[in-house]
């Protein structure tokens, strides 16, 4: 299976609300970079912690948090989407922006992704600061 694959099977999942299914997409090491200065930001480790963190999304957003993809491509075992996500937070500039998430598949699973904003203060500004 080629990582563009892994990387549609992880969209899927997410897509469907399927947290076994999306735990599985990633690798028992991987890494998950989250930029900015917010609260969420940071890197989360294993699909444990990767998958709290995308619920603490939820969370945060009264489940609004909806993250569509508009593209992927890949490159061996590199795999580059462009997005658009979108939430609601009382109290905050409802979040809609467009990004770029890159994704490497190691083993037939996601082994690290790294997200990169439009414009992560608006997004750091979203998310608040713990």
């Amino acid at each position: 299976m080629s990582a563009i694959d892994i990387v549609g099977q992880y969209g899927a999942a997410l897509a469907a609300g399927d947290m076994k299914a999306l735990a599985e997409t990633f690798a028992a090491d991987a890494v998950w970079h989250q930029p900015g200065t917010s609260q969420v930001s940071g890197d989360k480790v294993g699909p444990e912690a990767i998958l709290a963190h995308l619920g603490h999304f939820m969370e945060l957003s009264g489940g609004t948090f909806v993250l569509e993809t508009d593209s992927a491509a890949e490159s061996g075992d590199l795999v580059s989407a462009t997005v658009r996500f979108h939430a609601a937070r009382e109290g905050h500039a409802d979040l809609d922006q467009h990004g770029v998430d890159v994704f490497r598949v190691a083993a037939g699973r996601i082994a690290e992704v790294w997200l990169i904003s439009e414009d992560q203060q608006a997004e750091d500004a979203f998310w608040g600061h713990a």
